[in-house]
């Protein structure tokens, strides 16, 4: 029996889980936001009957009881960097009595979303590894840098621990080369690997999984389109249980229109605006990165649920929405085609879990594949279940995602090499 902590290490948050594994138990979860400010904010979420072996008072944070019967602790205070908040996560958890000892975590998986064509599997971290993780930034400029600080910091702190690296982009890396090569010049691909690398792969390669053991069907046999739809979103097509074409492209900027992210745009017309508005390069990627999308369209907000809110008086958040949905379905169709045969439609991650009317808009504009919806079962939330007819030729699925048990399991079979 051991302890793993699967981590996610973003530009100034730092998401954990520690499990028990192989039984897969997850033992306590938490994320530390606003890394580099004076407002941080710990949240850290463990079972009930734990007791906090130093007490807790106001002035050192403050405990609440979950929905669940857990426990939450939260506590607001200055973290200046990477190391800072890992050690003062790390301190946390002693002194709430989650773990006695640093030494029972023998192993730390972390989520680093590119990993271009050096990495088709998790691997080991050694010094090779974190440099290409550190050359690949330009791969994943809002992610791989933060992916590499979290790794070196948890090392310095749990040098005892098996340190894995699990990478978004491997999962993809079974594209064939019609899928993910770009039509340029084909010296910019051998020259500066130009192609298509995915991500969230992780997360589609979890609930794959999941779909095929829930319908009986053998995954080299398995036929999907997944939906990983959240703040960022992409799609994948799934042959024989491996990945065969997905929406983001060199970067994760590409695809479908996201929160903030632009998704696919004419390269012309970004070169005519950086013109006109004099812009520079790292400022028009600002712009598509962090100021487009479901943002940008409606000039309100970009999460669903604000437009949701008040699509039936402001017409720019009733056209954001339009357009997420129906770039969803674009791809979507698109997939069946490339597929041939489709088993099942899989949707995940915050959008794709809990949001009942982006699933029933995406799977009623496939009724000309034989989708079936059905509303009933289609109103939930966050749960595991089937949410098309009987008579639907095409299975509809909504499965929670689980990137770190993924993690978690990739960690323990390294362990075992």
């Amino acid at each position: 029996m051991s302890k793993t902590m699967a981590v996610n290490a973003g530009s100034s948050s730092l998401k954990f889980q520690l499990l028990e594994m192989p039984e897969e138990r997850v033992i306590t979860q938490g994320i530390i936001e606003r890394i580099g400010m004076d407002d941080a904010l710990v949240t850290i979420k463990y079972g009930a009957g734990i007791e906090p072996i130093r007490l807790i008072g106001a002035e050192e944070g403050h405990i609440s009881l979950t929905k669940n019967g857990g426990q939450k602790y939260e506590h607001e205070l200055p973290i200046k960097d990477y190391h800072q908040a890992i050690d003062t996560m790390l301190q946390m958890l002693s002194d709430l009595g989650i773990i006695k000892d640093f030494n029972e975590i023998t192993g730390v998986g972390h989520r680093v979303v590119a990993g271009g064509e050096w990495f088709n599997h998790s691997v080991v971290v050694n010094e090779d590894v974190l440099e290409k993780i550190d050359r690949l930034a330009a791969y994943a400029p809002l992610h791989n840098p933060a992916n590499a600080m979290g790794i070196r910091a948890f090392e310095k702190l749990l040098p005892h621990a098996l340190s894995v690296a699990v990478f978004d982009t491997s999962f993809h890396q079974t594209m064939p080369e019609k899928n993910y090569l770009y039509s340029l010049p084909y010296e910019f691909y051998t020259r500066y690997g130009a192609r298509r690398y995915g991500a969230h792969g992780t997360s589609h390669r979890y609930v794959v999984e999941k779909a095929a053991q829930k319908l009986g069907i053998p995954l080299d046999q398995f036929n999907a389109i997944s939906f990983h739809l959240g703040a960022g979103a992409s799609v994948a097509a799934i042959k024989n249980g491996k990945s065969y074409d997905t929406s983001m492209g060199f970067t994760p900027l590409a695809g479908l229109t996201m929160a903030t992210r632009a998704g696919d745009v004419d390269p012309s017309l970004v070169y005519y605006i950086q013109e006109h508005e004099n812009l520079s390069n790292a400022e028009m990627l600002k712009i598509l990165n962090s100021k487009s999308g479901l943002l940008g369209i409606s000039t309100l907000s970009s999460d669903m649920r604000d437009l949701e809110d008040v699509q039936d008086t402001n017409p720019h958040a009733k056209l954001a929405l339009e357009m997420f949905y129906d770039r969803v379905v674009r791809y979507a169709g698109q997939y069946f085609a490339e597929l041939e045969r489709v088993d099942a439609i899989i949707f995940t991650a915050g959008i794709g879990e809990n949001d009942p009317v982006t699933r029933a808009k995406v799977l009623n504009a496939l009724k000309f594949a034989g989708v079936e919806l059905d509303p009933e079962a289609n109103n939930v939330r966050g749960k595991e279940t089937i949410i098309t007819t009987e008579n639907s030729t095409v299975t509809g699925l909504l499965i929670p995602t689980n990137e770190e048990l993924m993690i978690a399991r990739d960690v323990e079979a390294l362990k075992k090499i």
